[in-house]
């Protein structure tokens, strides 16, 4: 009863914060508004803008764009962010728990209306950029963006901005009449378009059939104008344009399309966010069901950023929505991807968005829904939902699944779902940070368990609608005691008790039965829970959340490398704040003493930059190869590896820019260095460099450069 009893205080405390009865500042450092860097304890909304709410109608567009009924869903309907800033001030987006919103790309797009094949289309959606400068009219003006940003933060919600710098707008290779021909401003002024592209703004290989990464990162994406991120214009353009979002406050920032952009610029990009005003930034690389990526994986350990999780949500679909796999497929979705993924808990996890079918059909059971959310909700990951989900929205492919949201009751199951478990984000670092481990199982039953130092959660879902599951043997890390659903009966949970040992006794999961009980406690010892952002130069300052710090400054380890003093910015028992010290360049394992002595757990894969970096396109003409022997680069430096030939750059490319043997790769490297690189030949484990002397390149301070040089027998 106890527990209990301190699981309502916190949801209590958590009413009031989101009714405004108590003031924000009191919140613990890991879950405040102002962690820029750390959305574990968050649960992200996410909004297509135009099909949310109309608060300003004087702001729609006029003649064939604009469908104010919203049946024609390629034509913009009116929502706008007034109308998001008055569904926060009304209360329906806190008091669902949502604390971060996921709004559609706010740049100014086109204004044609597109005829496609007898259909017409706008750029409702926001991925049509003509200037990144400026904002979307049909959305707002820049300061009704800033009062959205004023008001989201007042009521203790982030905001997340889509950015798509793969490309502005359609645009065809012949006619510069269609549309507006890809044309792109700089705050007003036009920089050029994509016919009679004479500054090279643009990429003109043709459309990607997706055969290759390379394929897909140097043509076009479908007949959108694909930016040229080698050209030093678009590269400091795209850069400036997000700085000026970051400095009108924006708390977290979605990158569309990265699997379609170089990730040597992306990375580069990452590094100047990162050196800025650092923000938790993920980006968008589809994968199919059952599809496991090398290359995704890679990106996201390696770029500065996280990914949306699309193998977690494809697999959630799969158990939940079409019965294609059962629970040991989701059991081992769950372990693989832990081992994949360097920090698992940075990946956005979500069921549905705009990419694809809704995960609700018309005539589907509503349990279902319900529960692929509470599944999501009490994962590790950083939870999205998709709007509209609370309220049962169905609908297939673009654009069917963007329509207006029909209603904001508070009263729907799925919208007490979300309601009863968002807060545990906040309120049980288990559920925001803790490992997952399998505890029963059978091919329709899950029970799993978060666990965090001593503090746990444990879920039992059972996604058979007609069958009753007897289960026997269950041991969980929960004390001796009784549990209360924290889902309070609503999808048919029960009570659970916990013996000694942690053994629970025997109990019968109901039908489309799910409960979630938990236990917190303080911490004994220092423990990280999330370290933001991942990679950036010395001197930055870094956010470590966790528990257990204490309230007296100790020590921040990066690798051997003890920070203390004046560079540990501020320390607080679930945060510290702290400036990475002058360590060369590589990838470092932190780790954390309190004043005590008493060591934490090691945080590992954080990879501190040589310094600021640029985009640097490294061309090797006539380096022939062998079958399946394939060029890479590698340098003095850590971006180009080290001199470890197990860290070289690549494989390169050698089929749209450059044809073999010629071979190309653009690498984000140390600006204004003088740096020291080679290429080489790797075939398995047999490597083979080129001749001569170590080669040298003084890279720029800003923009882009291209090094184009000949294979040295």
């Amino acid at each position: 009863m106890k527990r209990f009893m301190k699981l309502t205080a916190v949801w209590t405390l958590w009413l009031s914060l989101t009714l405004g009865l108590l003031s924000p500042v009191h919140a613990a450092p890991d879950t405040s508004v102002s962690n820029k860097q750390n959305f574990s304890t968050d649960v992200i909304y996410q909004i297509f803008t135009d099909r949310f709410s109309d608060g300003n109608p004087a702001n729609n567009p006029t003649g064939a764009a604009f469908d104010g009924s919203c049946t024609n869903l390629r034509l913009y309907c009116g929502g706008d962010w007034q109308g998001i800033i008055n569904k926060i001030n009304d209360g329906y987006l806190t008091g669902m728990g949502i604390t971060a919103i996921w709004i559609s790309q706010p740049v100014e797009n086109i204004y044609s209306v597109i005829n496609y094949s007898g259909v017409h289309n706008t750029a409702y959606h926001g991925y049509w950029a003509r200037d990144f400068k400026k904002t979307n009219p049909a959305y707002g003006t820049m300061q009704d963006f800033k009062n959205l940003i004023d008001t989201a933060h007042a009521h203790n919600i982030k905001v997340i901005i889509d950015f798509a710098p793969n490309h502005t707008s359609p645009a065809s290779s012949d006619d510069p009449s269609f549309a507006e021909n890809g044309r792109l401003y700089d705050n007003g002024n036009l920089l050029g378009g994509y016919t009679n592209d004479t500054q090279n703004l643009f990429h003109h290989y043709g459309g990607t059939d997706f055969s290759t990464i390379e394929n897909g990162i140097y043509k076009n994406l479908y007949d959108l104008a694909d930016l040229n991120h080698n050209n030093s214009s678009v590269d400091v353009y795209l850069k400036d344009a997000i700085k000026m979002w970051l400095d009108l406050g924006v708390d977290g920032i979605r990158v569309d399309a990265v699997k379609h952009m170089p990730f040597g610029w992306q990375k580069s990009f990452m590094s100047t966010i990162n050196n800025y005003k650092p923000v938790f930034t993920f980006g968008e690389w589809f994968l199919g069901v059952n599809e496991i990526s090398p290359e995704y994986h890679q990106f996201a350990n390696e770029s500065g950023m996280s990914l949306l999780d699309f193998r977690f949500a494809q697999k959630a679909r799969q158990v939940f929505r079409d019965n294609t796999d059962n629970m040991y497929g989701l059991k081992a979705m769950l372990e693989g991807s832990e081992v994949d993924y360097a920090q698992v808990n940075d990946q956005v996890t979500f069921i549905d968005n705009h990419d694809m079918e809704r995960f609700h059909t018309s005539n589907g059971d509503r349990r279902k829904l319900e529960q692929a959310l509470a599944f999501t909700l009490t994962s590790r990951g950083v939870p999205a939902i998709y709007y509209g989900s609370e309220q049962y929205m169905s609908g297939g492919n673009d654009p069917d699944n963007r329509a207006r949201i029909p209603s904001f009751s508070t009263t729907t199951t799925a919208y007490q779902v979300i309601q009863k478990l968002a807060p545990l984000r906040k309120s049980n670092p288990a559920i925001a940070y803790g490992s997952t481990q399998e505890r029963w199982i059978n091919n329709d039953v899950i029970i799993y368990e978060r666990k965090f130092g001593n503090n746990v959660a444990v879920v039992a879902i059972n996604r058979n609608m007609n069958t009753p599951a007897s289960i026997t043997g269950l041991v969980t890390s929960l004390p001796q005691g009784s549990y209360n659903d924290v889902l309070g009966g609503i999808l048919n949970g029960n009570t659970l008790t916990v013996g000694a040992g942690g053994a629970a006794s025997n109990f019968t999961l109901a039908p489309g039965g799910t409960a979630v009980w938990q236990y917190t406690t303080d911490a004994t010892a220092p423990i990280i829970g999330n370290v933001g952002p991942m990679m950036a130069k010395p001197g930055v300052t870094i956010t470590i959340d966790g528990r257990g710090f204490g309230s007296g400054k100790g020590t921040v380890y990066f690798g051997t490398t003890a920070v203390t003093g004046a560079d540990i910015v501020a320390w607080e028992d679930t945060q510290i704040q702290v400036k990475i010290p002058a360590v060369p360049g590589g990838i470092y394992d932190i780790r954390v003493a309190n004043a005590a002595g008493a060591a934490s757990n090691i945080y590992d894969n954080f990879e501190v930059l040589t310094g600021d970096q640029v985009t640097v396109r490294f061309v090797i003409n006539n380096a022939t190869t062998a079958l399946g022997q394939n060029v890479f680069l590698t340098g003095n430096v850590s971006e180009l590896g080290n001199w470890d030939p197990n860290n070289a750059i690549g494989p390169m490319y050698n089929q749209v820019v450059y044809q073999y043997p010629t071979w190309y790769y653009d690498v984000s490297v140390p600006a204004g260095q003088t740096i020291e690189f080679k290429f080489l030949k790797k075939q398995g484990s047999t490597v083979t460099w080129e001749g001569g002397a170590n080669r040298t390149f003084t890279t720029p301070t800003s923009g882009t450069a291209t090094m184009n040089v000949n294979w040295q027998p």
